[in-house]
């Protein structure tokens, strides 16, 4: 089948593949490694309240997770996104420089950014949001509704302006990629996939329904969350909104 092997993903894949003689090769270029956290200073700052998890079976949020893709109307408290976010991201330990959080990460490098379409959440104003992960605030980088805008660059689903807030991860490579190389990317999208279903299992538990999003058109998302495509890219998101 020369279509699949003439793909770019099965190059890559091929490229980017683990041996013995490669792991002792020592002319892999170097690449310089981007800054730990992503900060937007001057930005507003929302404060969230930190929250205390409560004991829910892990096990019955597995066995009833469902994509849900319709929401009924209404608010999410902002406790709960919290508890969304902290699941996702939350810092729960250090080894020396490495904050390490409720997801795993090659290498403790972290090289996913969480940012936030929030259509109804108790407390902030309808916009475009960046989770500072350092100080858990969240930084407003504009505000307005977008949820339908968003919603048209992610290839029309509803999902994204009915339900009340919509996760949006980006990837910063130049963090995995400095110590792994072109294989680092596989890293960061298992990375992204731990985040999400974090969220997708916490929102099971705070009885909201949610649903991951991969299809969407890359720079229009990007461009609306002035992202250059290059040095920092969307790569995942998932809606998250009350239950009917």
């Amino acid at each position: 089948m020369p279509e699949f092997r003439d793909s770019p993903g099965f190059k890559y894949l091929q490229l980017s593949k683990h041996s013995r003689q490669e792991l002792f090769d020592k002319t892999r270029k170097k690449i310089t490694p981007a800054e730990p956290f992503k900060q937007y200073p001057g930005s507003q700052v929302f404060e969230i309240p930190q929250i205390t998890p409560s004991a829910i079976s892990l096990w019955d949020a597995l066995k009833d997770r469902r994509s849900i893709r319709k929401y009924a109307d209404g608010t999410i408290d902002i406790e709960d996104l919290s508890a969304l976010l902290w699941a996702g991201q939350g810092i729960t330990g250090r080894i020396g420089n490495y904050l390490l959080r409720t997801a795993p990460s090659a290498g403790a490098l972290y090289p996913v950014e969480t940012y936030l379409c929030i259509n109804s959440v108790s407390g902030l104003p309808a916009g475009l949001y960046h989770y500072n992960v350092a100080f858990s605030h969240l930084e407003l980088l504009t505000s307005g509704e977008f949820g339908r805008e968003l919603g048209e660059r992610s290839m029309g689903q509803p999902m994204c302006w009915r339900g009340q807030v919509v996760f949006v991860w980006s990837a910063i490579p130049r963090r995995t990629m400095s110590k792994y190389g072109s294989r680092g990317i596989r890293y960061i999208f298992m990375d992204v996939a731990h985040i999400c279903e974090n969220v997708l299992l916490a929102a099971e538990a705070l009885g909201l329904g949610a649903c991951p999003i991969g299809a969407f058109f890359d720079d229009e998302v990007n461009h609306l969350f002035q992202l250059d495509g290059q040095e920092e890219t969307v790569i995942y998101m998932a809606s998250v909104g009350l239950t009917q």
